[in-house]
């Protein structure tokens, strides 16, 4: 099988990338670095089954190239991140709405299926959980930055079933929670590497909010195991799927292991919202999936229990600082 990945150099992208490799599939990675790096992809470069185009999803004539080659589109090419989008929102939407658009539109002209990855943010304020893929979704004010990633991730959702239903292409959505493991970055407020990276230094570890905010967290292993099972798959075609653990941990217990595992004698410091974001910022106190669809079509479940994340975790930001 021919696989483009876009956003492949990312940290997501580059483990399907190995994993593809792995299974004899053929390659081909479309990436800007601008949140991705060049060095997840260091391993695969001269494999003879990969190739890396670093270019951005408005060059048509890049993304054309490697669409007119591919069976299937993995489209993991996003702006991510919270700190990120609050500081760049017009980026943000830019980069998330008009890059869907154009990956759709070069979908549709070479017939590939197409993997669309979409995000747990989606769900918003809702309260109905765990979060199913037929529940409703509500999401904050527009005059809220908070929301401009879940918004777009959403509209995107929108323009790739638009897709499937007015113009057959094959398409799966998938919605991710709270993805985690090495070559994860912590550049741009994602929680696990930030903390790990604390402790490791010695640093106060820092919890935004009382802690008691519950997340769960999926290893990056389990969640390429689940793109792969999806991959060209027909009876998921005009589907949405949740991916992730529905193992509930709450961020002070997390910041608690993640000392204790990386025998650190970091002190635990609690940061209101307010002064780590913006004023007015909104965080949700459960995020859980339901991940019985996912289970029913390919049964996919999680492996990696929290303990193995992050000791993985520990163990590569560790060689980093090293």
């Amino acid at each position: 099988m021919n696989v483009l990945i876009t956003g492949g150099a990312g940290f997501i992208g580059s483990h399907l990338a190995d994993a593809l490799l792995q299974r004899g599939d053929s390659v081909s990675v479309l990436d800007n670095l601008s949140t991705g790096a060049a060095e997840n992809i260091q391993n695969i470069l001269g494999h003879s089954r990969f190739s890396f185009v670093q270019a951005a999803l408005d060059d048509a004539a890049a993304l054309d190239k490697l669409a007119g080659h591919a069976d299937v589109i993995v489209h993991l090419a996003a702006a991510v991140g919270v700190q990120l989008i609050l500081e760049h929102p017009t980026r943000t939407i830019e980069t998330n709405v008009l890059g869907t658009h154009a990956l759709l539109s070069a979908a549709r002209r070479f017939g590939c299926h197409t993997l669309i990855a979409s995000t747990s943010e989606v769900y918003g304020k809702s309260r109905s959980l765990p979060f199913s893929e037929g529940d409703d979704l509500i999401l904050g004010p527009p005059n809220t930055t908070r929301w401009v990633y879940a918004a777009t991730k959403l509209l995107d959702e929108f323009l790739a079933l638009a897709a499937h239903q007015e113009f057959g292409l094959p398409l799966t959505v998938l919605r991710f929670f709270n993805v985690v493991g090495p070559r994860q970055t912590g550049r741009f407020g994602m929680v696990l590497p930030r903390l790990v990276r604390q402790a490791l230094r010695g640093q106060p570890v820092t919890v935004y909010g009382d802690g008691n905010q519950t997340r769960c967290f999926c290893h990056v292993a389990d969640a390429v195991q689940a793109l792969v099972g999806l991959l060209g798959r027909k009876t998921a075609s005009g589907q949405i799927y949740n991916i992730g653990s529905n193992q509930e941990v709450t961020i002070r217990e997390l910041a608690e292991q993640i000392v204790d595992r990386a025998d650190s004698a970091s002190p635990i410091h609690y940061l209101p919202y307010g002064q780590a974001y913006a004023a007015g910022f909104e965080d949700l106190r459960r995020r859980v999936p339901d991940i019985s669809k996912i289970a029913d079509e390919i049964g996919w479940k999680p492996t990696h229990l929290l303990p193995k994340i992050l000791d993985d975790m520990i163990d590569f930001e560790r060689d980093r600082l090293t």
